[in-house]
């Protein structure tokens, strides 16, 4: 697979991570992205109302997609700094723990911002649905 990560002008604060199976065979997106912004502690939560309602299925060359709220937009969560870095890893079939090797997508140069607002969606079949989060 491929990861790329990309900030989104709309919604504000968001980041858009896109897999794109690269292989011969179908892949599949189980879960959420397990995302860590330089050297955090933890990942952050998901937004639970975004679960599809199957699992993201990737034949040869197709695309599956996750947003990243990165920050709240007016400003009132704390912690907030410029991450540099980002590691996604992802969930097998058992939703515990992560399978595979991770992904270091790059980022901006300047970084991005992030804050204790920070959460992702599940992974979604279309752009679109991602977004909307």
């Amino acid at each position: 697979t491929k990861t790329v990560a990309a900030p989104l002008t709309r919604p504000v604060n968001h980041l858009l991570l896109t897999v794109t199976n690269t292989g011969s065979r179908t892949c599949f997106l189980y879960g959420y992205p397990a995302v860590r912004f330089g050297e955090a502690q933890s990942v952050p939560p998901v937004i639970e109302d975004s679960q599809p309602q199957a699992v993201v299925t990737l034949e040869p060359g197709q695309s599956g997609y996750a947003s990243v709220n990165l920050s709240a937009t007016d400003g009132s969560a704390a912690h907030g700094h410029t991450a540099k870095s980002l590691t996604v890893w992802f969930q097998g079939r058992s939703l515990s723990g992560s399978v595979g090797r991770s992904a270091t997508p790059a980022l901006p140069a300047k970084g991005v911002y992030v804050d204790d607002s920070l959460k992702v969606t599940y992974w979604q079949q279309d752009m679109d649905d991602a977004v909307s989060w």
